[in-house]
């Protein structure tokens, strides 16, 4: 579970009730597509013949610049996670980055769960011993590619929900 059982308003639009704006919306959906597209390669490797990760990435995109509806990015989500069920390891949690990048169209505070699969993702696929170290590294790399503008909202849900997205944001 990744989701904390009470909604946070920060991270639903204003039309919904909420603090979070269309342009803070997309932002959060750019980022989770880019913490999901820099492990892709993980699952690419293990199955480059299925397109579904890549197509989830480039859905939540193509929803951000407004060239979509959010139910073909949320689709294509589940077509990712879909991918990730039937494989272990680095492959399984680069998959579920995708498609957690591509369910942020739908409800934004899945921005938290691609950043977390990545992590796990470069966990994964460090060498016995290095696993920490991979997942800081994979840490930091998503804090320096953050937006100005959803910096401190980023890093505020990553220290509330830390504990259940794995501790992974200890870096």
């Amino acid at each position: 579970m990744i989701l904390p059982k009470d909604r946070d308003p920060r991270f639903m639009t204003i039309r919904r009730g909420g603090t979070l704006t269309d342009c803070d919306h997309r932002l959060l959906a750019l980022w989770a597509a880019a913490c999901a597209a820099h492990v892709l390669h993980l699952f690419e490797s293990v199955q480059a013949s299925d397109p579904r990760p890549q197509q989830a990435i480039e859905q939540i995109r193509a929803w951000a610049r407004g060239e979509i509806r959010m139910s073909q990015s949320r689709a294509a989500g589940g077509h990712a996670m879909a991918a990730a069920r039937v494989l272990s390891g680095a492959a399984r949690h680069a998959a579920f980055a995708a498609g957690q990048a591509a369910v942020v169209a739908h409800v934004a505070a899945h921005e938290l769960g691609a950043a977390a699969y990545a992590i796990k993702a470069a966990r994964a696929a460090a060498p016995a011993g290095e696993t920490q170290s991979a997942g800081r590294l994979e840490c930091r790399w998503q804090r320096e590619h953050l937006p100005d503008a959803i910096r401190e909202l980023v890093l505020d849900d990553q220290r509330l929900r830390n504990e259940i997205c794995w501790s992974v944001f200890e870096c």
